[in-house]
């Protein structure tokens, strides 16, 4: 499968084992205790998402119905700023992301059984050089990718709890998205479920200025 993934993606089967797995769950139980989950909602229309979400480190991704999609430091719901990235994550990404400088958003998605995300481009950084490092962690997922342009074809394969994803280089604008969870794969959650964990650069290296709400 590996050669048919976009030129600078990278599928890393089983990057973290169940200790590291349940080590980064209580990270972001931690995380969500002080930056608390909540729906999101698509620009224009307001129709919410399907997956609830938070943010930890010096920016977070955020979306509404009035001012679309956008990184801000601080949670929409609390106006608390978001915590920092778990040093974990930290070593994640300089071992897999093969960028100079450090992530400065993790995006924290939890799917429940039916939740989905539709083909989309992680487009809204101005660091298009560094890639994004997604990690899988729970039940398992029918993961869709496919070329910068929408209209490309597209391939399908399947993330288990503790894989890697990297979108770099050729690929990191690519397309993607989640069509299905399959429950009951993982007993890493407590209660099911899938936690999508997404680690981006955000604002270029050379000390350009924070994208902010302002």
């Amino acid at each position: 499968m590996a050669d048919e993934l976009p030129p600078g993606t990278r599928h890393l089967p089983g990057f973290l084992d169940r200790a590291a797995q349940e080590a980064l769950v209580e990270d972001i139980r931690a995380v969500a205790a002080r930056a608390p989950l909540y729906a999101p909602v698509m620009p224009r229309t307001g129709r919410p998402m399907s997956v609830r979400m938070t943010n930890c480190g010096p920016l977070g991704w955020v979306t509404d119905r009035e001012r679309g999609y956008r990184y801000q430091p601080t949670h929409p719901v609390t106006g608390a700023p978001w915590p920092p990235i778990p040093p974990r994550l930290l070593d994640l990404w300089a071992a897999v992301a093969d960028h100079p400088a450090p992530p400065e958003a993790c995006l924290v998605n939890f799917y429940e059984g039916s939740a989905r995300m539709g083909l989309h481009q992680d487009r809204d950084e101005q660091a298009l050089d560094a890639p994004v490092v997604s990690v899988s962690l729970g039940d398992a997922c029918l993961f869709r990718i496919g070329g910068a342009a929408r209209g490309e074809p597209t391939r399908s394969l399947r993330l288990e709890s503790g894989d890697v994803f990297v979108l770099g280089g050729e690929g990191r604008l690519a397309f993607h998205g989640v069509d299905r969870i399959y429950p009951g794969t993982s007993t890493l959650l407590r209660n099911g479920g899938r936690v999508n964990l997404t680690l981006r650069r955000v604002t270029a290296a050379d000390g350009q200025d924070r994208l902010t709400a302002s």
